[in-house]
């Protein structure tokens, strides 16, 4: 029966395809056998089957017909057909491969090395893996560009020199020493394979060494965040950010033909406020090449404070060189890592100087733990993203303006570690005492956001149990430029509780939430996050009581969301209306109930009221505001109002009136109380005195008589 590769060959002859060179049958392997055989009698030597003087097997990798004979199996020394043998079809080529490269004469073999090492070298400049026994990505680049060739060889070998063929004897002594060789290249991954073992958290010792990997300090929230400041609190997120700038770039007609926006967007400090900085990028690989010359010519700036956006020009002759659209040499990953071979580099970042100078953040990464775990940051190369020149710093040496040392993901990570192993590795799967995580985000990404901090963009996230469970037991903060980490023992609900009670509060407008920020208002850990529409525009914003996360304030700015959400919190009297920050407008109202309405909203209720004469509708919160119970329609009132629209919310009652109805109460109260305790205890005398009749009845009766008598 045919094989399906024959057919594939009929097909292609009947194409008019040359299909001589490609695989064969073994009645063209004995056509060739003798074709070579009156090509060496007629005063040429052969070295093997084939129609010229070097066979197909001498070639590197088989020549031209190899990668069909290696699955076509009619040729090669130790062929075995299509689909002949037991063995997997991986295994069966890798056997043929071998065999192939052990039959090579002397002079292919140097061919073959001189091509393999322009081959590795073409490979090591364009993947660039570290020169590191560390690094992962070295030693698959070494298992399969050496490793797994020279084993294949030395294998091939071995077996040609144990059963010889037509140009070489057999030869014990040699077929061992291959043998032994081709050990080398296993013995070399064995020892990676141990190194990763030694890395596991399983490995005795090593969850100790996990959990002080990152160290933690227990804060006090209202002592170690200050209270908010609007004019540095971002209100954006990156999704904002890049709609503002792609917006922005419009604007540019001469940047818009040639240049995109990268969609790296990281999170710094510049000049005091919070910015996401982007550089521009080649639109193609033709716009890369008739612009290499000058340059990248400007990044994107948005403020995540005021939603501006700019395309941030830098002078003639100052374009960025050095940036991540660069296919060749000027590549920053491949420029850094060929600059620093022996280094493991992490995430870069693109920051901006004080001045507005580009540069790229190369992190340095260590490991503590076996081969590769326990990974934290050394030091630090800072690259002038327009020259390229290079300054190499240790984390001490690390300059202010500098913000994203740490990415943020090893920071989380790092936590988790101590999170989950502080107590060993056992008790990280079976009791699990202690243990906690940080909380998941959504979309299965991590959940963590930035906030500004001492100068410092720091990592927050939630921290709940091992469980993963709607509430958090804390959160914590770490500093990205020095691994400083604090934690915060307050119990509340997770990111995604919050954003879901932001959501709720506008269900019917379809908003969806950003990922939180945790902010300080009136010394009580607050979510803030931005609404936005099915376009992605911030259109409300929202803050939440961490502890309390059915308390939920909205508004259409951010000042507007403050003061309705400390209003909230002082009638509902988790704050006193003196804690209430300056945004917020007090005002005092008195007069005649005209109207008076009761609603529950969220599990609170609410007293609407309005006076005679006034148009403005006054909300009454309880339990801030109990005391509007004891009003009815017509009463006088007084009372402290926070003004707001559409109801101003009463912070305080000031009349008299209904302590004065309190205190009648009570009087009455105690009034009823007392009657009934003198009537009940007229009723015990009654009781008393007549029972001591009934005992001395005779003794009444005579003195009566005898009164009566005297009488």
């Amino acid at each position: 029966m045919a094989s399906g590769f024959d057919n594939l060959l009929d097909a292609l002859k009947q194409s008019g395809m040359n299909v001589d060179n490609i695989g064969g049958s073994s009645e063209d392997d004995a056509a060739e056998a003798s074709s070579s055989s009156e090509g060496a009698s007629a005063g040429g030597s052969s070295s093997g089957s084939g129609r010229s003087s070097r066979s197909r097997g001498d070639m590197p990798f088989g020549g031209a017909g190899f990668p069909f004979t290696a699955f076509g199996g009619g040729r090669g020394n130790g062929g075995r057909g299509s689909g002949g043998g037991d063995e997997p079809p991986t295994v069966e080529f890798a056997s043929q491969l071998g065999d192939r490269m052990a039959s090579w004469s002397k002079r292919t073999i140097v061919v073959a090395i001189i091509v393999a090492i322009i081959i590795i070298l073409a490979a090591y400049w364009w993947f660039h893996p570290p020169i590191s026994i560390n690094s992962v990505d070295t030693w698959m680049f070494v298992t399969i560009f050496i490793l797994l060739p020279c084993f294949l060889f030395f294998r091939g070998r071995s077996r040609r020199y144990e059963t010889g063929d037509s140009k070489l004897d057999p030869s014990p002594g040699k077929s061992k020493s291959f043998k032994v060789l081709s050990f080398v290249p296993v013995i070399i991954l064995a020892l990676g394979l141990i190194g990763w073992v030694a890395s596991l958290d399983l490995f005795p010792g090593n969850a100790k060494k996990y959990a002080e990997v990152l160290q933690t300090d227990t804060m006090t929230f209202a002592e170690d965040i200050q209270e908010v400041n609007y004019s540095q609190i971002p209100v954006i997120d990156r999704d904002s950010a890049i709609l503002l700038g792609n917006r922005e770039m419009g604007t540019i007609p001469d940047y818009v033909s040639q240049f995109e926006i990268d969609t790296l967007y990281s999170q710094i400090n510049y000049q005091g406020e919070p910015v996401r900085v982007s550089p521009l990028g080649y639109a193609d690989l033709f716009k890369w090449f008739t612009n290499r010359g000058e340059g990248i010519p400007a990044y994107a700036l948005v403020n995540m404070t005021t939603q501006d956006a700019e395309i941030v020009r830098l002078g003639e002759g100052n374009g960025m060189k050095y940036t991540a659209s660069e296919p060749l040499a000027r590549n920053i990953d491949r420029y850094i890592q060929l600059k620093y071979p022996f280094y493991i580099f992490d995430e870069k970042s693109f920051e901006i100087d004080e001045e507005g100078q580009p540069w790229w953040i190369c992190p340095v990464r260590k490991y503590t733990i076996g081969l590769f775990g326990g990974e934290t940051i050394d030091h630090v190369v800072l690259c002038n993203a327009s020259t390229g020149e290079c300054e190499e710093l240790s984390l001490d040496e690390v300059p202010q303006w500098v913000d994203r040392v740490y990415p943020a993901e090893l920071l989380i990570r790092q936590y988790n570690w101590s999170g989950r192993y502080q107590q060993g590795w056992f008790n990280s799967w079976l009791g699990q005492s202690g243990v906690v995580q940080t909380t998941p985000g959504s979309n299965g990404s991590l959940g963590y956001n930035y906030i500004a901090k001492d100068d410092d963009v720091w990592v927050y996230t939630g921290v709940t149990s091992a469980t993963a469970d709607n509430s958090i037991v804390g959160f914590v903060l770490v500093d990205q430029r020095t691994a400083e980490s604090h934690y915060y023992a307050v119990a509340g609900a997770t990111e995604t509780s919050a954003m879901d009670s932001a959501e709720g509060q506008v269900q019917n407008l379809r908003y969806t939430s950003t990922f939180p920020l945790l902010i300080n208002v009136s010394n009580q850990p607050t979510y803030f996050m931005a609404l936005k529409d099915a376009a992605g525009l911030v259109k409300k914003f929202a803050m939440i009581d961490i502890q309390r996360y059915q308390n939920v304030a909205v508004g259409d700015t951010v000042l507007e969301c403050q003061k309705n959400y400390e209003t909230l919190l002082a009638t509902n009297g988790t704050i006193s209306t003196e804690d209430i920050g300056t945004s917020a407008t007090f005002g005092e109202a008195n007069g005649t109930i005209r109207t008076m309405a009761q609603a529950v909203i969220e599990g609170n209720s609410h007293f609407y009221v309005t006076l005679e004469g006034d148009d403005a509708i006054y909300d009454f919160v309880l339990p801030g505001a109990i005391q509007i119970v004891g009003y009815t329609i017509g009463d006088e009132i007084a009372f402290t109002f926070v003004e707001n629209e559409p109801t101003n919310t009463v912070s305080e009652i000031t009349s008299t009136t209904v302590k004065q109805k309190v205190e009648a109460a009570v009087e009455e109260e105690t009034a009823s109380s007392s009657a009934s305790s003198a009537a009940a205890s007229a009723s015990s005398s009654v009781a008393s005195a007549s029972s001591a009749s009934a005992a001395s009845g005779d003794e009444v009766e005579n003195t009566s008589s005898s009164a009566a008598s005297t009488f």
